[in-house]
């Protein structure tokens, strides 16, 4: 149910009015394999997004780290050829998931309450497959104050799809004229530069062609869940 508060002027150059009161927080996970439950969590990135003064999104803060290697965790050695990681290098910094996952979790509440959002939404390339590791290593850690919504996310491969006819990210990234490396491809944190970018250009995108404000939307309307 929603309660209407009129005469109450919505300022769409607030983040908190663009996404329902939700931050979008952009993500992305390398892996040990594909099966969220069994297999290892390898490294992790998160960079919260922020509005200019005329309404555009950007990237604000990063978080990036390596980890460690749940015990029992299974390691597939294909996975590994793909992303490049070697677990056993020293040089690579991995730290324990709880540490991962705490630290990031409170860079992204202070970004959540700083923007006066009520809780922060992922956004992923094909969403749902970091969903599903960040949301198994929370339970494995019992991480406490998850600042994400449990299900919803934005999925940048079905908006790559939707604006560009592209839901493979580099490609998508090409056609949005951002540059691309595929040799720095499958690193957490370069992905989710692009990404966080992909993602930020699609939505300013809509704002420039007028798709948002909506049209319809009453300017001295808000609406709040109650």
């Amino acid at each position: 149910m929603t309660e209407k508060i009129e005469n109450q002027p919505i300022n769409y150059n607030l983040i908190k009015h663009r996404f329902r009161g939700y931050l979008p927080v952009v993500i992305d996970v390398e892996t040990a394999g594909l099966n969220a439950k069994t297999d290892a969590l390898l490294e992790i990135a998160a960079i919260t997004l922020s509005m200019d003064e005329n309404g555009y999104i950007q990237l604000d803060q990063k978080y990036h780290s390596h980890i460690q290697p749940f015990e029992g965790a299974n390691i597939n050695p294909e996975s590994l050829k793909v992303n490049g990681i070697d677990i056993d290098d020293p040089e690579r910094g991995a730290i324990a998931e709880n540490i991962a996952i705490t630290d990031m979790f409170k860079m992204i509440r202070k970004a959540v309450k700083d923007a006066g959002c009520q809780r922060a939404v992922i956004v992923a390339h094909n969403a749902t497959f970091d969903q599903a590791f960040l949301q198994e290593a929370v339970k494995r850690i019992n991480a406490k104050r998850d600042p994400f919504h449990p299900f919803a996310l934005f999925d940048t491969a079905t908006l790559g799809g939707f604006m560009y006819g592209q839901t493979v990210l580099v490609k998508a990234c090409q056609m949005a004229g951002i540059a691309f490396d595929g040799k720095q491809a499958h690193s957490a944190l370069y992905d989710t530069e692009r990404t966080a970018e992909l993602f930020c250009t699609m939505v300013n995108k809509l704002k420039d062609l007028g798709g948002f404000p909506p049209l319809s939307s009453s300017p001295n309307m808000e609406t709040k869940e109650v």
